[in-house]
């Protein structure tokens, strides 16, 4: 048996097990999940609610779209690039979705199954445990757009995979599979995809039968290595809004719009 929260979106739902695992589910059958402007507020608020749930030990995030999740949609992001209060709005959401996570108590697992995008990949690479499907394909698109890798990449992937491959990808926006993903130490598991749910089920349960407060201060003294680098994280952040006001930002969504390369400068 299961009881579902009642959520302030469609973009994702909550099932609660009785074996303490709270599953965050994005989209649906078919579907290429996303995150509107209703979406991405509930991300920032999800992770405190169910930390503060009775019963629940574990938070699993999986998909069960064709993707795990790809991030902000296009009405997002006009509305950022149009108004100075959205993007403040999305500006204080995406701290609060980052510091949710990291100020969470519960375990998190994540599934990466296809493409992980924007917040997608935030949600989804802050995760305590990440487990990737071999087509998993990961992908910080912002300097393609026009503006700062901000929302989690500076807090997460340089930890993760170190500096040198951080720049890379991170001002490329060179997707990764779930193998390489695991190879550089940006994942914690790269498994067959057809195994992905089976296995983050069996990490979930395993974190959701031990000891509350072993994991939860293990995970809290962890976490101040990401603590240590969020001046790099609200720097990245703010300078990430303020590209959005720009004309760079423009240019990029118009070369999206248009299937195009984009001519920043030009």
């Amino acid at each position: 048996m299961t009881r579902a929260l009642e959520l302030n979106t469609a973009d994702f739902r909550v099932e609660i097990g009785e074996d303490g695992i709270a599953e965050l589910i994005f989209g649906a059958l078919s579907t290429m999940p996303t995150t509107g402007a209703a979406g991405h507020s509930e991300l920032g608020r999800i992770w405190g609610r169910l930390a503060a749930e009775p019963g629940v030990r574990c938070i699993l995030v999986r998909s069960e779209g064709k993707g795990f999740c790809a991030g902000g949609t296009m009405e997002v992001v006009e509305e950022m690039i149009a108004s100075e209060a959205a993007r403040l709005r999305v500006m204080r959401e995406a701290r609060e979705i980052v510091q949710g996570m990291i100020d969470c108590d519960l375990p998190i697992v994540s599934a990466i199954n296809g493409a992980a995008v924007g917040a997608g990949a935030a949600v989804a690479l802050l995760a305590d445990v990440t487990v990737a499907g071999r087509r998993a394909k990961i992908i910080d698109g912002h300097t393609k757009l026009g503006v700062a890798a901000g929302d989690h990449a500076a807090v997460i992937w340089p930890l993760l995979c170190g500096i040198a491959k951080a720049k890379y990808y991170l001002m490329t926006c060179t997707p990764l599979d779930g193998e390489e993903a695991e190879r550089i130490g940006l994942v914690s598991l790269c498994v067959p995809d057809e195994e992905l749910q089976a296995t983050t089920r069996r990490v979930a349960q395993q974190l959701a039968a031990g000891s509350p407060t072993a994991l939860a201060w293990t995970k809290r003294s962890l976490n101040h290595w990401l603590r240590a680098a969020w001046p790099a994280f609200e720097h990245s952040l703010a300078l990430e809004i303020l590209g959005f006001a720009g004309s760079d930002a423009r240019e990029g969504l118009a070369a999206l719009h248009e299937k195009r390369n984009p001519r920043f400068g030009a």
